[in-house]
């Protein structure tokens, strides 16, 4: 799983990924927790149909934990923060995002806590090897926020939420969590943001196709 990760900033996330508008920044954080805002990449079809332009790619900002669009209030049960690639396309809270609703969530690297046979459990930082951006696959979904409720992160009476892709962990990080985060690579990105992809069978031949990223462990807790 991905419960908490650092977020480098918007001056190296944007070029990486050939953001064109920067609509919210998000400062960077070496600790960034569930139901804060976080950066996402998307490219809105609808956003876009609304305002007569074509999609373009943004930089903006979504909090963490996706709350399904019919949802009436906002709970602890709606603390969506991943979300199972096996599963993804099948579950009722995630379904429609993951086929119209893709985002990516930018970052240097996630925490792990490892279990140890003392009951101790030590954390590690996981990163690329270069210390370069590596880019979570995301789904995002809009909520409609009730008149007699005031949501951080709301904007016009909407706010947008956003969970990360999480899949069986590889032989070489597996020792440390039994889950990982679904990794997007900048050659993949025009593809897993395409909004006119939406087929829910080619959704997930695209997302089964996501290499494994390289990512090495270090010790380290977040500050």
């Amino acid at each position: 799983m991905c419960g908490r990760f650092a977020y480098p900033g918007d001056d190296l996330v944007a070029p990486l990924f050939e953001v064109e508008v920067v609509s919210a920044s998000v400062a960077p954080s070496n600790d960034v927790r569930p139901t804060q805002q976080v950066a996402m990449i998307v490219e809105d079809a609808a956003e876009a149909e609304r305002e007569n332009r074509a999609p373009v790619r943004q930089l903006r900002a979504a909090r963490w934990g996706l709350i399904p669009s019919w949802t009436k209030q906002l709970d602890s049960r709606f603390l969506l923060i991943n979300a199972r690639a096996e599963t993804v396309l099948d579950k009722p809270s995630f379904r429609t995002a993951a086929s119209r609703r893709r985002a990516i969530v930018p970052a240097s690297g996630y925490y792990e806590w490892m279990k140890n046979d003392d009951g101790t459990k030590t954390p590690f930082f996981l990163h690329d090897p270069a210390d370069s951006v590596i880019g979570f696959a995301g789904i995002y979904e809009w909520w409609k926020v009730p008149d007699d409720v005031e949501v951080r992160g709301a904007a016009d009476g909407w706010l947008c939420s956003v969970s990360i892709i999480t899949r069986a962990a590889t032989d070489t990080l597996g020792h440390i969590h039994d889950r990982m985060p679904v990794v997007v690579p900048p050659t993949s990105a025009d593809t897993w943001l395409d909004p006119t992809l939406t087929d829910r069978d080619e959704v997930d031949a695209v997302l089964n196709s996501l290499p494994d990223p390289v990512l090495i462990p270090t010790k380290r807790t977040p500050r």
